[in-house]
């Protein structure tokens, strides 16, 4: 039985007691918010082991991708609207794709140099969230496009752990732009912390494959 505070009335009593008793469901609403890092946890244990079983296929297929990461900060940041990031995820998924596909196109290659192009078209139309954020960019282009492409240039042995190093930095990457997401972020927020846990997954998979 409930502790009664002299003086106090049954009113009081009640609010108190509200303000005591843990919602109900509360951990459930936590778990609700954190749907990105769920929705990425699954999609990497059912891309697990199904794809060719070769090693070096692995290591070639994340190199080939990983340029698209940049890429998608980029034209979303020149929209303006991060509420495009997932349309323009989809987009660049099914791009890659069909370039990985048509095997004339080189991906990365095409995936970087689109990046350059609208990096130059926001260095001279303008850039909705001003030349600093343009430059940051821009140095995400060069830096994960470099690891992408020196990755699948090297000995396998050696580019797995180069592109392995290249989706973790970008785990990082969209960790720095979570935090920055409440101040008005480049890309959605649930992106960010998708991909975040989606990066570090693959960069673990990586450096343990076998």
């Amino acid at each position: 039985m409930p502790k009664e505070t002299p003086g106090a009335t049954p009113a009081t009593q009640s609010a108190t007691a509200s303000r005591s008793t843990p919602a109900p469901h509360h951990w459930s609403r936590a778990l609700l918010r954190r749907w990105p890092t769920a929705l990425a946890v699954a999609l990497m244990i059912a891309l697990f082991g199904s794809g060719s079983g070769d090693r070096n296929d692995t290591i070639t297929g994340y190199g080939e991708l990983l340029p698209l990461l940049p890429l998608l900060y980029v034209v979303v940041s020149q929209t303006g609207r991060p509420g495009v990031t997932w349309p323009v995820l989809g987009a660049g998924v099914v791009a890659v794709l069909a370039l990985q596909a048509q095997g004339v196109l080189s991906p990365p290659h095409l995936l970087v140099g689109v990046a350059l192009a609208v990096l130059l078209w926001g260095t001279v139309r303008g850039t909705p969230h001003g030349r600093a954020t343009l430059g940051i960019q821009a140095a995400g282009v060069l830096a994960f496009g470099a690891l992408a492409l020196a990755g699948l240039a090297v000995d396998p042995e050696l580019g797995r752990h180069l592109v392995a190093a290249g989706w973790f930095l970008h785990g990082v990457w969209d960790l720095a732009h979570l935090l920055l997401a409440r101040l008005g972020g480049v890309v959605a927020r649930t992106f960010a912390e998708w991909c975040a846990v989606v990066d570090v997954l693959v960069a673990v998979e990586l450096v343990f494959l076998r």
